[in-house]
């Protein structure tokens, strides 16, 4: 230890004496046909040992170089290589604008760069040069697949698959790992969550042509937030150009499921002022897409004979409208060559309005015969609209309002020669509102109902019931609100040190603060008639027979109240209706949260040759939480309020290895530490009651973070010619993982030992309910490996040059340990959810100077997405494969016109129950086409 002390004495001693005989080497690098920045370039000054990579916007810096003349190399997958001289002044800096030519020699061949493979390289050249795991993709990549959203363009990357919604990519799974172990940021700074009761950041929430790169992280360094066992995604907004810079979309399109329209819109412009001091950029999107889905769902249950047969069923019709909007802007001020400054901002706003038809059989129960088999089937009948009011904002529709924004300011400043430092300051905000949400049911009780069973992919329930016997239910009003505030600090210093003399070293020093404001604020009312309904019959009504329906025309859903009548009703009219505020529906869901995030990491990186580098460090967390949650009995009553706030601290060490076999074959190893911190709800401290059910449901204030021990290898081999084969395996072990526990035998001396005497105890002496609650499990383990190929054919002959192909393979295997089933006992055999044991992605794209094309191919294997009270009840994301394509032709200078279509294979989104052939859940969208022009200057 004091060996390491005097040197770290030595070195601080010796940067101050050799203070003024070293100067500074700044400057940028760019495209000399687009002016367009270049992220990732390799520069080299010789003689010595001094190279660095430029940043996102093509900016460069050597730090403490000795006086003297230098040759710099620059060298650029799918560039020609650059060389000029240099010379450094004393106590100064040398700022250096710096030109690149597309094209080269790849061996004997002449390599001809396009507009889609400068986008490539960008991409291929930031991934080969930064220090640990990663995959980058830009945005001319993401515009070669026909994806709307970040979350389909996503989807493509190796080692992700995403969960959809409403035909749309929202939730990630990086390697196997659910959403909540995952993160996502916009530009460095965290993404807040729109969703009540979980971390999960919406995917599908931001265009994709919003994004100039996406950066997925499946290693962690110091320097890095760590709450990513699976991965960190980045989602980088476009930088201001080196020039003019103006672009414009607009496509119209159609959605062939309800016959409807879709229209896009987008535009950038950006240029230098004031001598290219000040750079701009700002950037619009805009989606609207009139589509829908026909969805049937099903629950299972088993006897105490062992028959199998479908408790509920439900033949759902959806009408659904998503409207995205997103404006961004970035600005950056360069006050000398050793200040700059940057302010971004981004604002999504998407409106999501929804009509749900649903037919729902509930509480079938079996009639026996004296033999114990089953003779006939008993159940209610439901029939419900879901709507809004009809006003200019929800328009007779359920209205989901999220957005999502982000502000930062954040500057880069070189303090003399040695020392760099950068600073930034964030706010963030994510949202989802629901004003004037309805519901109106009709009903039949104990109605006989057929079950046929004969295919359990499809099963089917049927009735005798008509709409002259369906009675008035239910008709409801509700609002619902979340909100979550992030105020985020950083500062870092970076300077050199190097236990070796001749070698290249730097150390980083940090840290960051994150204040975390998050609250859900919902209300309900239930409505009487004051004059009563007579049968659905005599309302105003829309019917839906089964012409057409995806999941088979069998499924006919009859009739159902309209939503222009359920959205025309003024509630509020005490002439014509009652209203009862109903706590039962969000008293227990309702809570707030506070939740400070301090960190400081120390970062070491060190060559120890050419070829050999290492990034060691360690990064400490402490996380102080403050929530409130209501204390509900009898699902309706609020008995009270609990408060609990908790602290802990956790230490993160980790190391990267990186060895440069050559030039273009990267080997790499890393032993990291990562967290997983428990979802918002699952901490919250409610208590909730239900004496009909015999069930309690609770938060654990006492979860802690999941913490993981994660180790890769990987090793990646560059083509000249613009591509990359690449290959690696990852182990993970993650200790305290979280996992929902249920008890079926909880007692009343059980709720006094959990929540002692002062809780009023809702269990009666004697009586055993269910009890539910998230809890840490023991130990998960996951292993696997990838493999991805990204090759342009250049080397083929004659026209086959312009084919390209894009390929990856990802296999996850997990175990996991300390799961309890609903009898308390421990299971075995237990996957963790969300470990998809393959993923596949597969392209073929064809280009040439005017036309390009594309056909691709994103498979998912089924896998476990929510374990149940047993095996039999444990659900299941299917298997799935998308099928899509797109083409492009440029018939002008800076025109080109452009065609895609979505989701060829009508693939599905659909859940089962224990086995494959049960299903619990078939929603269908069909294809979807787009068609437009694209201007780009």
């Amino acid at each position: 230890m004091r060996k390491v002390f005097f040197t770290m004495l030595f070195s601080w001693l010796s940067m101050i004496c050799l203070g003024q005989t070293t100067g500074l080497v700044t400057g940028s690098i760019v495209d000399k046909n687009q002016a367009l920045s270049l992220p990732g370039a390799t520069l080299k000054l010789k003689p010595g040992n001094h190279y660095t990579v430029s940043n996102q916007q093509g900016k460069f810096e050597f730090l403490s170089v000795p006086v003297g003349t230098y040759t710099l190399e620059v060298t650029y997958i799918g560039y020609q290589s650059h060389t000029q001289e240099v010379s450094v002044t004393a106590g100064k800096a040398t700022d250096l604008k710096l030109q690149l030519e597309a094209g080269g020699v790849a061996g004997k061949e002449i390599l001809v760069v396009g507009d889609r493979l400068r986008g490539q390289a960008k991409a291929l050249n930031q991934q080969k040069n930064n220090p640990n795991v990663t995959n980058i993709v830009s945005a001319d990549q993401i515009g070669r697949f026909p994806d709307a959203n970040i979350g389909d363009a996503m989807k493509r990357i190796p080692g992700i698959t995403m969960q959809n919604d409403q035909g749309e990519a929202r939730n990630i799974i990086i390697r196997g790992l659910a959403p909540e172990l995952n993160s996502v940021t916009l530009n460095g700074d965290r993404i807040p969550s729109a969703e009540g009761d979980n971390r999960r950041v919406q995917m599908d929430l931001i265009p994709s042509d919003m994004v100039q790169t996406i950066e997925v992280n499946k290693t962690l360094t110091p320097d890095m937030d760590a709450d990513a066992i699976g991965g960190s995604v980045n989602l980088v907004t476009r930088a201001a150009p080196n020039g003019l810079r103006v672009s414009a979309t607009l496509s119209g399109g159609v959605n062939p499921i309800r016959n409807k329209p879709l229209y896009t819109g987008g535009l950038v412009l950006g240029n230098r002022f004031f001598n290219n001091k000040l750079g701009a950029v700002v950037s619009a999107s805009y989606n609207n897409n009139d589509y829908g889905s026909d969805d049937v769902e099903a629950t299972w249950k088993k006897d105490d004979a062992g028959h199998v047969y479908t408790e509920e069923m439900e033949v759902r019709t959806y009408n659904v409208q998503r409207i995205r909007r997103s404006l961004s802007a970035a600005l950056d001020y360069k006050i000398n060559s050793k200040n700059t400054l940057y302010a971004n901002a981004m604002y999504n706003w998407r409106d999501d309005r929804e009509n749900r038809y649903r037919l729902r059989y509930s509480d079938i129960e079996p009639e026996y015969a004296t033999d114990g088999s089953i003779t006939s089937y008993t159940g209610q009948v439901r029939r419900e609209t879901k709507g809004g009011i009809n006003n200019d904002r929800n328009k007779g529709r359920r209205l989901e309002d999220q957005r999502v924004q982000n502000y930062s300011l954040r500057g880069e400043h070189l303090l003399g020669s040695k020392v760099d430092l950068d600073w930034a300051v964030s706010y963030s905000s994510a949202s989802e509102d629901r004003p004037n949400e309805r519901y109106i049911e009709f009903r039949v009780k104990d109605a006989p109902v057929s079950l046929d069973l004969t295919d359990t992919r499809f099963p089917l329930v049927t009735t005798t019931v008509t709409e002259n016997d369906l009675e008035f239910n239910s008709l409801s009003e509700n609002h619902d609100y979340t909100r979550e505030n992030e105020l985020g600090m950083k500062l870092n210093l970076r300077f050199p040190f190097s236990i070796l003399p001749d070698q290249k070293g730097r150390l980083r020093v940090g840290g960051r603060m994150r204040i975390k404001d998050k609250k859900r604020e919902n209300n309900y009312f239930d409505y009487e008639p004051v004059t009563e309904y007579g049968s659905m019959a005599t309302l105003p009504q829309v019917n839906y027979n089964g012409e057409g329906y995806q999941p088979g025309s069998k499924y006919t859903r009859g009739s159902f109240v309209s939503k222009d009548y359920l959205g025309s009703l003024n509630l509020n009219d005490a002439s014509k209706f009652a209203g009862e505020d109903n706590p039962a529906e969000y008293l227990a869901v309702n809570y707030k949260a506070n939740e400070t995030i301090t960190a400081a990491y120390v970062r070491w990186d060190q060559d120890f040759n050419a070829k050999l580098s290492m990034i060691a460090g360690v990064r400490v967390e402490n996380t102080s939480t403050d929530y409130k949650g209501n204390v509900v009995e009898d699902e309706e009553d609020l008995a009270g309020q609990r408060a609990v706030k908790n602290s802990y601290l956790n230490v993160l060490p980790g190391v990267t290895f990186r060895y440069n076999v050559n030039n273009d074959l990267v080997l790499r190893a890393a032993a990291t530490t990562s967290i997983a911190r428990p979802n918002y709800y699952d901490i919250a401290p409610y208590v909730s009651s239900v004496a009909d059910d015999a069930a309690i449901s609770a938060g654990n204030p006492d979860l802690k973070a999941a913490y993981a021990w994660n180790f890769d290898i990987m090793a990646e081999q560059y083509f000249k010619s613009v591509g990359i084969l690449s290959a690696g395996v990852f182990y993970k072990s993650i200790n305290d993982f979280i996992y929902t526990y249920k008890n079926v035998s909880y007692s009343a001396a059980d709720f006094t030992a959990d929540y002692g005497n002062t809780a009023t105890n809702p269990i009666p002496d004697g009586e055993n309910w269910t009890y539910k609650q998230a809890r840490n499990g023991d130990n998960v383990k996951v292993y696997g490996f990838e493999v991805a190929l990204q090759r342009q054919l250049d080397f083929l002959p004659g026209f086959a040059k312009g084919f390209g192909v894009y390929v990856n393979y990802t296999y996850t295997k997990s175990t996991a340990s300390g799961v309890y089933n609903s009898d308390g006992e421990k299971r075995t055999g237990v996957t963790l959810p969300g470990t998809a044991p393959h993923m596949f992605n597969a392209s073929l794209s064809f280009e040439n100077k005017r036309f390009t094309a594309r056909l691709s191919g994103n498979y998912t294997a089924a896998y476990l997405d929510a374990l149940g009270g047993s095996d039999f009840d444990d659900s299941y994301y299917d298997k799935q494969f998308f099928l899509d394509a797109n083409a492009s032709y440029k018939f002008a200078k800076n025109w080109r016109f452009f065609a895609e279509a979505n989701n060829l294979t009508n693939q599905p989104l659909r859940y089962y129950q224990g086995i494959s052939s049960r299903t619990m859940q078939a929603e269908y969208y069909r294809p979807r086409y787009n068609f437009g022009v694209k201007f780009d200057l």
